[in-house]
């Protein structure tokens, strides 16, 4: 019995390290697959998403920072974190409508890397900004209430209530935005413009409104990501840009603009981190990853669920 719970704990875990990937990666996946944009500056929206929930939930301290030195000793409003997964993806959905229309808009027709050069300097200044503002030392993110403390699980035992509610909220999410993809008028005529645009353009139709929200879409889900990941971790401004590679790859071993390969590559990931670490092996944990992601490209170079054209 103890041999199972210990497998149905690191599967748990697996599952909950694996949510936070799957929402970045599913909100990257579509906006690299039906924009052709590579968007590096997606770890910048996680990091604005977490501290953004930082200041609506309650009060942080500052101790260190420009704001600190102008005599501000805390930040925050205090409505908790119910209201932080409402307000927070509005917010972040509205950056990224913004991200798209003045920025991304631009170099649709540029090569690849002049797209990661000027997403990954907008994350830098942003990451910087933060860091500069807010100081650099690491900030706790307090559980909601509701959701903290231990739940007894069948063969399991106790296990992190909160843990439970991040793969909850991200099954929720990636159900929707899937639904919104595949059974809509909205969803369709994406996948219209992303296979023939100049076609869908012919019939009359501007792709420019549906690709808008397309991207306010994946922006938001990178700030719900940093939400519901905060309280996991401590909030510092380096996370974005820690959470950006393994969000990659898991888009990359899914395949390219597939949100059902996002949400397998995601589990992958985030189970096999988990294995390692609890063995003993968590020096190797990130390395795992990335041969991982090298076997699979090996095996299948368009991802596990990908298609050839994707990659052609």
């Amino acid at each position: 019995m103890t041999l199972l719970a210990d497998i149905l704990t690191i599967l748990l875990n697996g599952l909950q390290q694996g949510a936070i990937y799957v929402l970045l990666a599913v909100g990257l996946s579509i906006i690299l697959g039906t924009l052709k944009f590579v968007n590096f500056a997606h770890g910048a929206l996680y990091l604005v998403g977490a501290y953004l929930g930082l200041f609506i939930t309650g009060q942080v301290p500052l101790n260190n920072g420009q704001l600190a030195e102008w005599g501000i000793q805390s930040y925050g409003i205090g409505l908790g974190f119910v209201a932080a997964l409402v307000i927070v993806p509005i917010v972040v959905f509205i950056i990224g409508l913004l991200m798209e229309r003045f920025i991304a808009q631009a170099f649709y027709d540029r090569p690849d890397t002049d797209q990661i050069l000027v997403t990954f300097g907008l994350a830098i200044i942003v990451q910087e900004l933060l860091r500069a503002l807010l100081g650099g030392s690491s900030q706790p993110f307090p559980q909601p209430s509701w959701a903290s403390g231990p739940i007894a699980l069948p063969v399991v035992g106790n296990f992190p209530r909160w843990r439970l509610g991040v793969i909850a909220i991200t099954a929720v999410l990636v159900l929707g935005v899937y639904a919104l993809v595949e059974y809509t008028d909205f969803g369709l005529i994406v996948q219209a413009g992303t296979l023939d645009g100049e076609m869908v353009r012919l019939l009359g139709i501007k792709l420019s409104r549906p690709y808008l929200v397309v991207f306010g879409i994946g922006a938001a889900l990178a700030g719900v990501a940093g939400v519901v990941g905060g309280p996991l971790a401590n909030v510092n401004p380096n996370i974005g840009t820690e959470q950006l590679v393994p969000a990659f790859l898991t888009v990359v071993i899914g395949g390219v603009g597939k949100i059902e390969g996002a949400v397998v590559a995601g589990l992958m990931l985030g189970t096999l981190q988990v294995l390692l670490i609890q063995t003993g092996y968590a020096a190797w944990s990130q390395v795992g990853i990335y041969a991982l992601a090298a076997l699979v490209l090996l095996v299948r170079p368009q991802g596990l669920l990908g298609s050839e054209v994707e990659v052609s």
